[in-house]
């Protein structure tokens, strides 16, 4: 288990980095309400963007952002809702996906997913 925090937490590390290369101004990171957490909240081109960050260290069971099923995007979705209510905000949102997969002895590769949830 401790393994699999070790790459999640890099994976967020590499999406945070990548996202800001990107020109994406970071507001949050692991914000938790109840059982959801939001791995990334940031903010670009005039829209809040909420992040599901799925990192893995192989891919033989499928690409990291294969992992995001409708029940944790309902999470995520009540999550930010709340965190809308807290920041008063009632602007353009956004929820992406970012997923990471990092091989042992290769250079990590990053997807970004936008508006990924609701289409």
């Amino acid at each position: 288990m401790k393994k699999n925090k070790e790459t999640g937490s890099k994976g967020e590390d590499l999406a945070t980095d990548f996202l800001i290369s990107k020109g994406y101004e970071i507001l949050e990171r692991n914000w938790r309400f109840k059982r959801a957490e939001i791995d990334i909240i940031a903010r670009h081109n005039g829209k809040l963007i909420f992040i599901e960050v799925k990192a893995r260290s192989y891919s033989y069971y499928g690409e990291p952002e294969s992992f995001v099923d409708n029940k944790k995007k309902r999470l995520i979705a009540d999550a930010a809702s709340q965190y809308m209510k807290k920041i008063n905000y009632d602007w353009a949102i956004r929820f992406d996906i970012i997923g990471v997969l990092m091989e042992k002895d290769k250079k990590p590769i990053i997807s970004h997913f936008e508006d990924a949830f609701f289409k």
